[in-house]
């Protein structure tokens, strides 16, 4: 270790990160300035990584779940050799960068993921560790072509949020041992010191937990290095390593206040701060020569073990040809979906039932494809038992078992994608998406293409009560930008719907399900599987133009073919009824296509088992929409829809 050219390192990332901040007026130096020598070990010593090739299936992963402190990341990967060059530093935080404020994935070559709301980036890191174990498992044999580590550093904010406690929960129980969780312990947040709301002995909680802790001296790099050594050693156990730190060390006036977590230090501070690391006093965005040429030097090692790695898998892909195509497969990105189940017209199943059929054939044809429930397999049917449990003792199990942990499974899921090589779901009832809502919007932004088992997904759900039952989850599920929500009417549609679901590549997916039973119904659209995945298709027309035109989802479409037989003839065959499986994607076609559905002139009438927000956008009117604007009641579920008016009568009372 040179411990010189690591100090050089460490005071380049303060010299960079205080004046980027500075240029930008805004951004977080504390953590930056109070976490370089860790920084500087990492990319320069520990992590196994080449920046020419950033996507290096058997990289070591970095994940910076306390996202503020970007400038950290930002410095490490231009002085490291990443494509981030200084001028990209220069415009840090500026539209168009590719410095954001926090880490953007896929804006910027090295970020592993999108951190910021504080907590996450420890749960994408305990999805990585999982990846990386099923791979392992999967692929080694006397070769180990799938053999590296996953690190993250957090802060006391994300040591505060639940999510960092429930997945680390599941990361203790799961021993993941090759997961190392750096805690920024500076004893600061935003309101002053920690202490005014936070005094657990961290170290103790993830004793508990089952994890390996480690404790030292965020500036001492011998004893850094140790530690990391200490927590490989452990095989068994993720392990915790608690530094003590000073938040914007280097800052004479500042540092160990929280005046220097989230504001730019400010010019006389920047000045006073230069003069006390020594750097130039007039030289803004210094970089340390000695760190320049430790870095340079340190391309040819890297580069000498990527090359080791690409030879050991080619003589591995020559020695398993059967392993080396399952490899292909499960990074080449093909998810065709062609052999799904078959249902009849007139059968009756929930659509829940449906899905867990659907999902086996889909678990036999994508091999990479693992996921579970929120300790809600059996009800809902996302169990598969041909291919074991994910655990301490199978690491091929393609089943995981999240416990009761929604946001801390939207978080994993998240890292599991993130990782590469697999595809997975997550499962819970649907009122329960709220505890997962932030690792949903996430994957969402970053493209992820997770799949969402939302079963249980209206007052049809009975006897559980309001808090069980949920009315306005739908309508909030469907305003998030690239989350794609999907409500099938029946099991044909829950088979279509998951193959739309499966075979997406650019965001997450919804599928909203219903505990009841509901009855295949006849199409009259013949091409009904090739129209839905734009988002709605005639189930029952008219003869001729249309009247009327009912618009349904998911139970409702056959509520609606019920309150239409309630009319008279007339009445019948005049109004058309459309399944409108995602509202959505019905509304972002071209116009043909949607007056094809809703004829111009038309009067639409929408029903769902849910608030009404969001219809009048194909309605025009409040007056045509039959929804549930309260919430629910404790009975069965009939008998609730009948208290408040949701039934087929009323709603043939309005046409």
């Amino acid at each position: 270790m040179d411990k010189n050219a690591l100090k050089a390192v460490a005071t380049s990332v303060r010299t960079l990160s205080m004046d980027a901040i500075q240029k930008a007026n805004s951004g977080h130096p504390g953590l930056p300035m109070g976490m370089a020598e860790l920084g500087a070990i990492l990319y320069g010593e520990v992590l196994k990584h080449y920046p020419k090739d950033p996507g290096w299936a058997n990289r070591d992963r970095f994940v910076l779940s306390a996202g503020h402190g970007s400038m950290l990341l930002y410095s490490l990967l231009h002085l490291s050799g990443y494509e981030l060059t200084l001028d990209d530093i220069r415009k840090f935080r500026q539209v168009g960068s590719s410095t954001p404020g926090h880490p953007e994935y896929g804006y910027t070559p090295g970020v592993e993921t999108t951190t910021g709301p504080l907590g996450q980036g420890v749960g994408n890191a305990v999805g990585m560790a999982i990846a990386e174990e099923y791979l392992a498992a999967t692929f080694n044999t006397e070769r180990k072509i799938v053999d590296h580590y996953t690190y993250a550093l957090a802060g006391d904010g994300c040591m505060m949020e639940g999510v960092t406690s429930e997945v680390s929960s599941l990361a203790g129980h799961l021993k993941l041992g090759k997961l190392i969780l750096f805690y920024d312990s500076n004893g600061i947040t935003i309101e002053g010191k920690t202490s005014l709301a936070f005094t657990e002995d961290v170290l103790d909680r993830y004793d508990s937990y089952g994890w390996q802790t480690l404790e030292g001296d965020a500036y001492d790099l011998d004893g850094i290095s140790r530690l990391i050594e200490e927590a490989k050693r452990e095989t068994s156990k993720p392990t915790l390593i608690l530094l003590h730190s000073t938040i914007g060390k280097g800052s004479p006036n500042k540092a160990g206040s929280h005046t220097v977590h989230g504001a730019p230090l400010g010019d006389e501070e920047i000045l006073a701060s230069r003069k006390n690391i020594g750097t130039p006093e007039g030289e803004d965005f210094y970089i340390a020569p000695v760190a320049q040429e430790y870095f340079a030097g340190k391309q040819e090692s890297w580069y000498q073990k990527y090359e080791e790695w690409n030879r050991e898998f080619e003589i591995w892909a020559k020695e398993n040809h059967e392993l080396k195509s399952l490899w292909d497969r499960f990074h080449n990105g093909d998810i065709g979906i062609d052999d799904l189940p078959e249902f009849k017209e007139g059968e009756a199943l929930a659509t829940r039932s449906a899905s867990g059929k659907v999902l086996l054939s889909i678990a036999e044809q994508l091999p990479n494809f693992i996921g579970g429930s929120a300790d809600l397999s059996p009800s809902n049917n996302t169990t598969m038992p041909d291919y074991g449990d994910f655990g301490p003792h199978n690491r091929k199990g393609r089943t995981l078992h999240y416990g009761v942990r929604e946001h801390g499974m939207g978080a994993v899921a998240n890292g599991i994608h993130l990782h590469g090589g697999l595809r997975t779901f997550t499962a819970t009832f649907l009122v329960f998406c709220d505890y997962m809502r932030y690792s949903i919007r996430l994957a969402a932004m970053m493209k992820l293409p997770i799949i969402y088992v939302f079963t249980h997904d209206s007052i049809f759900i009975g006897e559980d009560g309001p808090t069980h039952q949920p009315v306005e989850q739908i309508a909030s599920l469907r305003i998030i930008p690239n989350l794609l929500v999907l409500r099938p009417g029946d099991a044909q549609e829950t088979a279509a719907a998951w193959k739309i679901a499966a075979e997406r590549t650019d965001g997450p997916t919804a599928l909203i399900l219903t505990r009841q039973k509901l009855t295949v119904y006849p199409k009259q659209d013949k091409d009904w599987r090739k129209t839905v995945i734009r988002g709605a298709y005639i189930v029952k027309d008219s003869e001729g133009t249309p009247e009327r035109v009912i618009a349904a989802t998911g139970s409702e479409v056959n509520l609606a073919l019920k309150a239409l037989e309630m009319k008279e003839p007339g009445v019948q065959k005049s109004t058309r009824i459309v399944s409108m499986i995602s509202l959505e994607r019905f509304l972002a076609q071209d116009d043909r296509f949607r007056t094809e559905i809703l004829p111009s002139g038309v009067p639409v009438f929408a029903v769902e088992a849910g608030v009404g927000f969001g219809w009048t956008a194909i309605t025009g009117t409040r007056d045509r929409i039959l929804s549930i604007d309260r919430f629910g009641e404790s009975g069965p579920g009939n008998e609730v829809a009948e208290l408040f008016g949701f039934t087929a009568k009323a709603l043939a009372d309005m046409l």
